[in-house]
């Protein structure tokens, strides 16, 4: 279940392709090489109302959030944090050169006491359908 959810400012979608940022951290998460294909998700939404710092309208952010499921050592979780971090990094670098854009990434591991799924997809994928 590595599930990565992207919240970014309205206008960061004029500053930046969010679709472009959205397939590097797709790449990243694969060439990781510890999530599961068919568990990778990548979302992207437009906070609809926000404001940023000291609310200059200028002013934008992409915050995302990597939902894992529990198993995988900090180690591993680091390196593959790294990896996605650099990708989006290269894909934001415009807005990454001003002065009005901020940046973050935090993972989360899920308890697997806490968490449901129903996933067929997953069959499909691993050739048990």
């Amino acid at each position: 279940m590595p599930h990565l959810r992207i919240e970014y400012s309205p206008g960061l979608a004029q500053r930046a392709d969010i679709d472009a940022v959205c397939r590097a951290a797709y790449s990243a998460m694969k060439e990781a090489g510890i999530f599961p294909l068919a568990g990778i998700r990548v979302r992207a939404y437009a906070a609809d109302h926000c404001i940023v710092a000291d609310d200059l309208a200028q002013n934008d952010f992409a915050a995302l959030t990597l939902s894992i499921g529990a198993g995988r050592d900090k180690q591993a979780l680091q390196v593959a944090g790294e990896r996605i971090f650099t990708a989006v990094q290269a894909a934001l670098a415009g807005p990454l050169a001003t002065p009005h854009f901020a940046l973050s990434l935090e993972i989360r591991v899920i308890d697997p006491d806490l968490s449901w799924k129903d996933t067929p997809i997953h069959a499909r994928l691993s050739g048990n359908k």
